[in-house]
This record gives structure tokens, C-alpha cells and sequence, in this order.
């Protein structure tokens, strides 16, 4: 079994307004996954350093950030990072701009848990709609042109207010989600807006919201998580990423959706 995880940290400001990395670290140690996909993990003004100092990981958990490399003092790609445990293998690490007005990315790495391969992508999806499906184009375009076809789990914010449209159609078509739950906001979970999905040859055994008096605390989302086994192979049948929809063909299928409600 493994487990993966998946938490917007908030640049460790919690809901009381004060910036805790320690009480950040404490949340990811009451998680004990083998890997965690980080949203807004660095500041945002300044130099954009992460808002957990790589000297607390390293003092106070059994984890490890993948060193992506990005820029000096961040732990990974426009806040996005990926924790795994010492003893995890990270055989690749690769990192992707995503279309966008302001700059998002997605972090990708191969790791070995338990002597099976494993990639996992993590994101931050846009706050727009129109964006936030461009992205999840470009993430799946970008899965399928890469070399190899190792299981794979997608996780992060992705935004999405909508419980089974807009970009969670789009991801849909390869993946399955984990029934996590509801994971903000922290004091009064009422979306879905951190998801993780994984590829068919996955099997999700388990998965839910990390509820903690900390958790509640330490950011205005909870983390979420799920517990994963490699699956049957064939199960897996990954073909290319649905086609991008043109404003035209927006405009169509939403007068078409118009019409039949009218005629409904």
C-alpha cells in the first residue's frame, strides 16, 4: 500500500492569521504519506522563498522535498512542491509552465515506494474556468507525450467548484477520483476543491480529509489523502487527452445545453 497525499498550505498562514511553519510540518507528519503533492508552498512577495524552511523538514519529519531546482530558497515550481518520504527513490523530476495569465506550473516525478514506480503530478489549478481546462489540457497533453507509462496520480487544488464538469470532465477521461470529501474551507468544509485522481491500473483502497484539531488551524484548506495499490495492467488504456474546445464550440454546446433544458 501506499499512501499519497495532497495539501494547500497556505504559505503556512493559517485561519488565524499567523504564519506557523512548524504547525505546517505538524499537519504533514499527521498525514504519514509516502509522497505529498504541496500547494502554495513559497511566498508570495519578495525573493518567493518557501514558506517551510528546508531545515525544519530536515530536523523535525521523515521527509524530503524533490529538488526541482527552480529558483534559490524554493522548494519547488510557482508553489507547487513534492515531499516524499527519505527512504523514497525519486528516479526523475520535471516541472511545466501552464497556460495562464498569471504564471502556474505542475511539478512531475517518478519515484520507486515499495519497489513499484510511480509518477506523480502535482498542481494549482486557475480560479477561472476558461483556464483552469486549459491547463488540464495542457497537464494531460503533456502525460502523453512523455516517454514510458508508469501508474500515475495526479493530485492539487484544481479549483473546481463544479462536482463532475469543467476540468474534472476533462481529467475524467483517463482517471479515476478518489472519494476524498469535502476540504474547504477548513473551519467549515463545503467543496471539493483538492482532488486526486489516479491512472486505471491503480486500485484507490481507502481515502478521506484529514481532520485534526491542527488541520483546522494551520490553513484554510485540509489536507486531503488517499491509500493506493498497483491494479491489473490492462485495465489501463490511455489514449490522446480530450480536444481542446474552441470559443466557438463553447458558444454551441451552450446554446445546445440551453435548448434542451427549454424543450426538458
Amino acid at each position: 500500500m501506499i499512501r499519497v497525499a495532497s495539501y494547500n498550505m497556505r504559505k503556512a498562514i493559517g485561519t488565524d492569521r499567523r504564519r506557523r511553519p512548524e504547525r505546517t510540518l505538524d499537519v504533514l507528519n499527521e498525514l504519514d504519506a509516502d509522497v505529498i503533492a504541496l500547494q502554495e508552498a513559497d511566498r508570495r512577495f519578495g525573493a518567493r522563498v518557501s514558506a517551510l524552511p528546508l531545515s525544519l523538514i530536515e530536523a523535525h519529519s521523515d521527509y524530503r522535498p524533490v529538488p526541482f531546482e527552480a529558483r534559490d530558497g524554493s522548494l519547488g515550481w510557482h508553489g507547487n512542491a513534492l515531499l516524499v518520504r527519505k527512504n523514497v527513490e525519486v528516479r526523475e523530476r520535471h516541472l511545466f509552465h501552464l497556460p495562464s495569465l498569471e504564471p502556474r506550473g505542475a511539478v512531475l516525478a517518478e519515484v520507486e515506494v515499495g519497489g513499484h514506480m510511480l509518477r506523480v503530478v502535482g498542481m494549482h489549478l486557475d480560479l477561472s474556468g476558461l483556464w483552469r481546462r486549459r491547463q488540464a489540457h495542457a497537464i494531460l497533453s503533456h502525460l502523453h507525450e512523455r516517454a514510458g507509462d508508469p501508474p500515475t496520480v495526479l493530485m492539487g487544488d484544481l479549483n473546481e467548484w463544479s462536482a463532475r464538469g469543467g476540468c474534472l470532465r476533462d481529467f475524467a477521461h483517463h482517471h479515476h477520483f478518489a472519494p476524498c470529501g469535502h476540504s474547504f474551507h477548513a473551519r467549515r468544509p463545503v467543496a471539493r476543491l483538492d482532488r486526486i485522481m489516479v491512472t486505471p491500473d491503480l486500485d484507490i483502497l481507502d481515502s478521506g480529509v484529514h481532520f485534526s484539531p491542527t488541520a483546522r488551524r494551520a490553513s484554510d484548506h485540509l489536507p486531503i489523502w488517499a491509500d493506493i495499490a498497483p491494479g491489473d495492467e490492462t485495465r489501463r488504456t490511455l489514449g490522446p487527452p480530450p480536444p481542446r474546445l474552441t470559443w466557438r464550440a463553447k458558444v454551441s454546446a451552450t446554446l445546445i445545453r440551453r435548448e434542451r433544458r427549454i424543450r426538458g
